[in-house]
Formats: C-alpha cells, structure tokens, sequence
C-alpha cells in the first residue's frame, strides 16, 4: 500500500526542535514525510538533520529543482499538512494568503486537512491580529490546535507553549484515519466534560465515583481533530491535558455546573460525559471526622447537587445548541435510559451498562445513543474514541438542521 504522503512544516520558533520528535512518530508509523522548514527554522534545526530523519530532500526555496515546480506538485500531492511550530508570523501569513517562500507556496497549494500547532510567548498568542487570524484558519477548515500552558523561552510561563509532539502526533493520526479534506466541526465551539466529580465530606475524605474521563477525553480529541474549537471541562481525572483543546479544572459539582454554563454561552454543542455527583454532604467538616471511642458511625446528610444536564436541555445558550448527555446504568438499561432522555429533555443521551469491571477506568466501552426523535444507534464494544466518532457523527446533522 501506498504510504500517506505528510508534509511537515517547520517555522522559525524555539519549539523546532520538538518538530523532530513528532517527525520520528510520523516516519516510524509508516508515513513518507517530506518537511518544508521556513530558512527561519533552519538556524534551530539544519537541513541534515531534516533529511536523515525523513529520508527525503529538503529544501526552503521555490527555485530549486524548478522542472518539477516544487511549490505546487508538493502541496498538490499531501494527504496532510501540519506546520509545528507555526508562528504568528507564519499564521498570519496563512491567514492571508501570502506566499513568500516553499512553506507558504505549499500551503497555497494544498487541497488535503490542514494542521497548525502554535507556539509562541503569550502575549503574541493573545494579541487581536493572531486571534483574528486563527479564527480565519479555523473558518476555512483548518485546524489549529490551542498551545499548551507552560514554561515559554527564559522565565516566561503561559499559553503559548507547543502541545507535546505526541499529542500533535494523535490529532494527525485521528485526522488521516478519518480520510476527508475538510474538517467537518471547522468553526464550531464545543464544550466536553470529563471525569467524576468529587464532595467533600471533611479535608481528608469526599463522596466520589469511578469514572476515569477517559470516554470525556476521547470526545474533546476527536472534536479538536475534526476542527473544532474545545472547551473540555475536567474533574479529577489525573490525566493530561489533551492537545487543541482549552482545559477548565474543577473538582466538585457546583464548580462544574459554574465551568460548563460559561462555556456553553457561545457553544454550538454541549456533551456531558462528567459523571456529576447526585448529592453532597450537607454539612462540610472543617476538621477530620474521628472515629468514637462507643464504635459507632457518623451519620452522613445529603443535599441534592445542581441537575446541570436537564438545566442546559431546559435554558440552552444558543438556538440550536444541541446538548448529549450520558447516562450510566446498572441495570434494565435501554429502559432507564429512555426515561432519562424524556426527564432530560436533551437531544442524544449516550446509555450504557456500568459496574465494577465495566467501562470505569477502561479503553473499551459499549453503549446504545438514544435520540430524542425516538431513533436509536448501538455502537459495539470496542475502543471509547470510536463512540466519541459515533456521538460526533450524530451530532453534525442536528447542528446543521438548526443551522439552515
């Protein structure tokens, strides 16, 4: 088989260095990598060093090897571009449409998805010109993932920080699996959450579940690779920050409620994947509860937390908003689970089967998507990015339908 033809852009920021690993991971799962470095790049990483970690030419000018018109023919025959790290000197030359070198003449000229990883110092990122011109990129189906939060060149720390070469690795992985030109969530704004949120009891002890947001997770990748701009809601989770993606940390309920609404103001689409705590210790102790010398237990008085699902599906934000919810089940599933869609009020509800030694914590997962106009999809057992594709594939024809 034909080996997927990557085109590596390298601008002239600090981050090129990192650019070698993610050309490595490209290379070693079996793409043929050509990287087009701007000259800028090339007083970070020399040529050689490009060439023997692709095993093809690389070259900065439009003038070399002129009969095969290289500004075009490379561009013209990519199954992907991905430019890490792009500057704001490079997006904005993106944006624009210039084309001053091989780089930006192979930009001109592509016709396959592509991926601009940023990095820069935080203030650049933030300035109204940059954001202007993501927002651009993003509105002519580009994806641009959101940098990382962290330590910058010298003592600086902020947003502006390349993602890390794995994770740039993952979105161009998920965007060539899925094998189209034009990512179909370019310029919309969805909100995830993930995780298990955790009450409070006393300093040391709180009220929790088993959900690992490993299914939260897959869901904001896979809306980042199809283009979207990600607001992922995270509690408790322990994991990493996942690449493209803007990551709100709460740790209970309400915080969460409090994160999600202020997200979803502007959000075309809000998927509640969170396992949010039913109920909360009324009263919080300010010190460790002891045990008593008499053996005995304390009793422990619960309040109701915030319904945020059925409160997002009753207010939503934006006309059209569509709202997924999830609903974990033990047992007679499918019935409690139309059941939740009605009281919900939602438009998707994901439903599956729960327990100890099921779906919490793993990679797998198997559920059934209720629809609010009665239809119901089954996606069988198998890896939780593969529901996320399922849940995102049934969320863009309602977005349209309310779009038109």
């Amino acid at each position: 088989m034909t080996k997927p033809k990557v085109v590596l852009g390298v601008s002239g920021g600090i981050a090129a260095y990192k650019a070698c690993e993610l050309l490595r991971r490209l290379t070693e799962s079996g793409h043929d990598v050509r990287v087009v470095p701007t000259d800028s790049a090339l007083h970070f990483v020399g040529a050689a060093t490009w060439s023997a970690l692709s095993g093809n030419p690389v070259s900065t000018e439009v003038w070399e090897t002129v009969h095969e018109v290289p500004h075009v023919r490379i561009g013209q025959g990519a199954d992907l571009v991905v430019v890490a790290p792009a500057t704001a000197d490079m997006l904005a030359k993106a944006a624009h449409g210039l084309a001053d070198d091989l780089l930006t003449n192979t930009l001109l000229t592509a016709r396959c998805p592509v991926v601009f990883a940023p990095a820069m110092h935080t203030e650049m990122w933030e300035h109204p010109a940059t954001q202007e011109n993501v927002a651009t990129l993003r509105r002519r189906g580009a994806v641009v993932i959101e940098p990382a939060v962290g330590r910058l060149t010298g003592v600086d720390t902020g947003k502006g920080r390349l993602p890390e070469p794995g994770e740039i690795f993952e979105v161009c992985r998920r965007i060539l699996a899925r094998g189209v030109t034009t990512p179909d969530l370019a310029g919309r704004h969805v909100v995830v959450s993930a995780g298990g949120t955790r009450e409070p009891l006393d300093p040391v002890r709180y009220l929790g579940n088993r959900s690992s947001g490993k299914q939260g997770y897959a869901l904001a990748g896979a809306a980042a690779a199809r283009g979207a701009r990600v607001t992922l809601v995270e509690a408790n989770t322990g994991m990493p920050d996942p690449a493209g993606v803007d990551v709100v940390h709460v740790g209970t309920a309400v915080q969460l409620r409090e994160a999600v609404l202020k997200a979803a103001a502007d959000a075309d689409a809000v998927v509640m994947a969170a396992a949010v705590a039913d109920f909360r210790p009324a009263v919080y102790a300010t010190g460790k509860i002891k045990k008593t010398d008499d053996g005995g237990a304390p009793t422990v008085e619960l309040v109701r937390n915030p319904d945020v699902l059925a409160e997002l599906s009753a207010d939503r934000a934006l006309p059209g908003q569509v709202v997924v919810g999830f609903a974990a089940e033990t047992d007679d599933v499918l019935v409690n689970g139309r059941a939740k869609l009605a009281r919900k009020g939602c438009d998707l509800l994901v439903v599956n089967e729960v327990g100890e030694h099921k779906t919490f914590g793993s990679a797998e997962n198997e559920a059934v998507v209720l629809a609010a106009d009665g239809t119901e999809t089954p996606v069988p057992y198998g890896p939780k990015e593969a529901l996320a594709e399922t849940v995102w594939d049934l969320v863009l024809p309602r977005l349209r339908e309310r779009s038109a």
